[in-house]
């Protein structure tokens, strides 16, 4: 057995229960583990992510001025306007949703504490033929 494994990523914020039901509906998962402070989902691919209590947490700013990279997450979708319509009704708001065009076409979001987070689309393509 491995010394180190996988673990799951974990996002600070002020009310974990919200933002564990924001991802919860939008990776159409389930609540795995919770306690007075931190809660814990799996989404429906088994992507696992926690919400960890901090009542004097902020949220990030994106893009920064200076244009620094910030931790983000990053979800694949097939449809990238229902993807963004699910996003928003579920309280998310878009950051830069520009039409990036071609195969790896994103967009970001934040969830409803600040966290930045990208939709890209990924499109099935046919093997070659002849």
């Amino acid at each position: 057995m491995a010394l180190v494994m996988a673990g799951v990523v974990v996002l600070d914020c002020a009310e974990p229960e919200k933002l564990a039901s924001f991802y919860k509906e939008l990776l159409e998962g389930e609540e795995t583990d919770a306690t007075a402070n931190r809660v814990e989902i799996r989404g429906a691919d088994g992507i696992r992510i926690a919400f960890r209590r901090d009542v004097k947490a902020t949220p990030p700013s994106w893009p920064r001025p200076e244009n620094a990279l910030q931790a983000h997450l990053d979800f694949h979708v097939e449809d990238l306007d229902e993807a963004e319509r699910r996003v928003i009704g579920l309280g998310g708001r878009p950051l830069e949703t520009k039409d990036a065009g071609g195969p790896f076409e994103e967009r970001g979001y934040a969830d409803p504490a600040g966290h930045s987070f990208t939709l890209r689309c990924v499109r099935a393509t046919a093997p070659k033929q002849g």
